[in-house]
């Protein structure tokens, strides 16, 4: 829960999207930079229901005063704020002046000096170092390790290779989306797991629940859950980014493929480089002893090329590269299926039709869905936010927008939503309602923005 003070009055915000839609429409023009100051201090105090403060003063619209009101009315006396964690590279967030914010539990930037637009653009054109050591960093052992990691996901491990990395999702019975996930598989009896923070109890719970399953009937499963303040995770992003991390370390990067990991060394520190992330651009995310994150932080940025850049711009990225946010785009009622993830559900596995939901899902792959996600290139007028209804040219609402923005490389709103798949023809119209005025749009193949992964060829 984000509660931002505004002319003392409080904007309450359970996620990123709700609070910058809060502060004004900022993410109307992909900038904080209307705000008049930011303070450097959080409110905090022990309780078990909610999460921390982030006080920001600003000047705001007429509109945003009147979200203000309405959170206020729904704000009870007796509310009280649960204290959000840090990554080990928090000091460094405030050091470097960044704006501080609750994001899924943990305090972590939504930009620095700049503006999220011009931040964005120079991880598309240079690089920029992303601080995501608020993901979950599982690691999973033992002989039956492979068995029990496919027991919850629609992936192949058995047939990946040594050192590749997998992207999968984790399901329910009904074949909803639990979380997605990337999974590394380091050996036969050896994975490394990155899931959402936003998703960290639920996923421990599962990956504990399964264990004990596992265990009872004999097989061999160990779990490690890295904790966030012992091992940091970064993610630099963008063209040159391969430049500057090869600079800083002896193995040669260019063998490195996308999703691929690789175990090395950098002033003694062992770390985990992984050629992946969620920009849409070639880059890497590197797992590193909270010891050492801050000095090698330090390290990067003092090469010309990188700037540091914070969760405003990680979304508009991975918005124009058409990746799905979990709690938005996807979740436990979403099929891979309709969140057009059919790819993640792997060949042997729909033979063996093992995983959880697999009735369903298989189901969905011979007969079809009801709904399809889709992406929608706008025209001029305000971006369309999560909620805001997908109509027919006739003006029939048909579907929803679960994730929506404006592209700072397109220099027009875009959005991701869900409609009925015989009406998701590419190149087809629509129409999206936005504050009960209807703007064009148009049906469109993603990623928006064209996907610069390194495959080495």
């Amino acid at each position: 829960m984000l509660r931002f003070v505004v002319r003392d009055k409080f904007i309450v915000c359970d996620n990123l999207e709700k609070c910058l839609n809060a502060l004004g429409g900022i993410r109307d023009i992909c900038s904080v930079a209307t705000l008049s100051r930011v303070k450097e201090r959080l409110i905090v105090s022990g309780s078990s229901t909610s999460r921390s403060n982030c006080l920001i003063d600003s000047t705001i619209p007429h509109a945003a005063v009147e979200t203000t009101r309405r959170e206020n009315r729904r704000l009870s006396s007796t509310s009280v704020i649960k204290e959000a964690r840090k990554t080990c590279l928090y000091d460094l967030h405030v050091e470097k002046q960044g704006k501080i914010v609750n994001f899924a539990g943990w305090l972590l930037s939504v930009q620095y000096r700049e503006a999220i637009a011009v931040s964005h653009l120079h991880t598309r054109s240079l690089a920029s170092l992303f601080d995501v050591g608020h993901m979950l960093q599982t690691c999973v052992s033992g002989k039956d390790a492979g068995e029990y990691l496919e027991s919850l996901t629609t992936c192949d491990l058995k047939n990946l290779s040594r050192g590749a990395a997998t992207l999968t999702v984790f399901t329910n019975d009904k074949g909803g989306i639990l979380d997605d996930l990337i999974i590394t598989k380091d050996d036969e009896d050896k994975y490394f797991v990155i899931s959402n923070a936003g998703r960290r109890e639920e996923d421990s719970r599962l990956l504990l629940e399964r264990q004990d399953d596992f265990k009872k009937v004999g097989k061999d499963v160990y779990i490690d859950f890295l904790d966030p303040l012992e091992q940091g995770l970064i993610a630099l992003q963008g063209p040159t980014a391969e430049m500057v991390l090869q600079s800083l370390v002896k193995i040669d990067l260019r063998s490195l493929k996308f999703m691929n990991s690789v175990k090395t060394e950098i002033s003694g520190s062992r770390i985990r480089i992984s050629r992946c992330g969620y920009t849409g651009e070639d880059g890497f995310e590197i797992s590193v002893p909270a010891n050492d994150a801050i000095n090698l932080v330090e390290r990067i940025l003092e090469i010309p090329d990188v700037k540091l850049a914070g969760l405003g711009a990680r979304d508009s990225l991975r918005l124009e590269a058409g990746l799905c946010l979990y709690g938005h785009d996807i979740n436990e009622n979403t099929t891979p299926i309709e969140a057009a993830l059919t790819w993640l559900v792997a060949k042997r596995r729909r033979v063996e039709a093992n995983f959880p939901g697999a009735q369903r899902i298989l189901s969905q792959i011979k007969t079809g869905t009801t709904k399809k996600r889709v992406g929608l290139l706008l025209g001029q007028g305000p971006p369309a936010r999560e909620g805001a209804p997908i109509l027919t040219p006739e003006g029939e609402r048909v579907g929803s927008v679960t994730s929506g923005g404006p592209s700072p490389t397109l220099g027009r709103p875009i959005a991701m939503g869900y409609m009925p798949p015989d009406l998701a023809q590419y190149g087809g119209g629509i129409l999206v309602e936005v504050r009960g005025k209807t703007y064009k749009g148009t049906v469109t193949r993603m990623p928006f923005v064209k996907t610069k992964y390194y495959t080495a060829k």
